[in-house]
């Protein structure tokens, strides 16, 4: 005969979670999402009940909700069944075995009208007010890159492409068939990716590797201090870095030190950050057909030292967040890396509440 449940048999659970160390409880206890609450708010502008129909869902709940998606990769009807299933989640939102969940639609929409209202910058600056009241202010200088976020590859026509490249919308490129323009990203775009190859046995010089990928970039400067994600934008997979340089520059930093690599050294670029009193630390290109002189790879190699610490933020988002695109178009795409760079801060919060304390 199995068990029958005892009264405590939750809170005993839960107490066992908390012993093997939560990570949702961790989180849920140094980031206070209430301070999310008048944002969301605001930006979703609820009716107040009184034409009738079902309550919503709180709207920190959701957020939430969204949070646990960008942790852990996770699609609108597995996020449904995930809640369900695991008691990490439930208690991480504050809900009960016996309370309602949303399911699939409703997170989709809710992830939807934050796209509509551009939320997302705004709720990503109201976590920045948040480090800055912890002490973690932007120091050190900054450092920035971008990282290619793959997207569900589209198939066209040599004339759908040229279409999509004239900047046509779906629903003028299938005007009869409004279903299948629906499922089309005209935004994502092709790119190709190098990647050093592995030397021969032969001893001769390896060719990189070209690997073509198609979504979008999530460009991004971080402070070199604590590793957080300062500023970020979003662009298709084919524009190229520098395109962002000027956006992602944090003038709020407190030193002017600015590493990056060099895709963003051009003469508009250095002549940009003398003008603001910055310090270029951007990697310097060797001349075309000629070997890199002895001097400048020492001092790009020092740089490399410092600016190889953004990597680890796009290898936490593409391995342990999973991050993929898995919706249509740049507004919503800009919506999911969005949540995913606050999401990284959150949890780069915790590792700097632990190890490193705010100067």
């Amino acid at each position: 005969m199995p068990k029958q449940p005892g009264f405590f048999d939750l809170e005993d659970r839960y107490a066992e979670l908390s012993k093997a160390g939560d990570p949702l409880e961790k989180l849920g206890n140094v980031v206070n999402f209430e301070a999310f609450r008048y944002r969301l708010n605001k930006a979703l502008k609820r009716s107040d009940g009184s034409q009738g129909g079902r309550p919503a869902y709180d709207v920190v709940l959701m957020f939430k909700v969204l949070v646990l998606q960008s942790l852990y990769n996770l699609p609108d009807e597995r996020t449904e069944f995930t809640i369900r299933d695991r008691l990490s989640f439930m208690r991480f939102l504050g809900i009960g075995v016996g309370d309602p969940v949303p399911d699939a639609t409703t997170i989709w929409l809710f992830r939807d009208h934050l796209t509509q209202a551009n939320a997302v910058e705004k709720l990503f600056a109201r976590f920045e007010l948040l480090l800055q009241e912890k002490g973690y202010l932007a120091r050190s200088g900054q450092i920035l890159d971008a990282s290619l976020i793959a997207a569900p590859r589209q198939h066209h026509t040599r004339a759908e492409k040229e279409a999509i490249k004239s900047g046509q919308s779906a629903d003028d490129i299938w005007p009869d068939e409004p279903a299948k323009a629906a499922q089309k990203d005209v935004d994502a775009r092709w790119t190709v990716k190098f990647s050093a190859a592995k030397a021969r046995g032969d001893g001769s010089t390896p060719l990189d590797l070209a690997i073509p990928v198609f979504g979008y970039k999530n460009h991004i400067g971080i402070d070199q201090r604590y590793g957080l994600i300062r500023r970020w934008d979003v662009s298709s997979a084919a524009e190229h870095d520098s395109q962002k340089f000027v956006s992602l520059l944090d003038r709020s930093n407190t030193a002017r030190d600015v590493w990056a690599d060099t895709a963003y050294r051009s003469k508009a670029n250095e002549t940009l950050l003398a003008e603001g009193g910055f310090v270029s630390r951007i990697h310097r290109k060797k001349a075309r057909g000629k070997a890199m002189s002895v001097s400048t790879a020492k001092a790009n190699n020092a740089k490399s030292r410092i600016r190889a610490r953004v990597e680890h933020v796009f290898a936490v988002q593409k391995g342990t967040m999973g991050l993929f695109i898995r919706s249509i178009g740049l507004a919503r795409a800009r919506t999911r890396i969005g949540l995913a760079n606050l999401t990284y801060n959150m949890k780069r919060l915790i590792y700097l509440n632990a190890r490193v304390a705010p100067t």
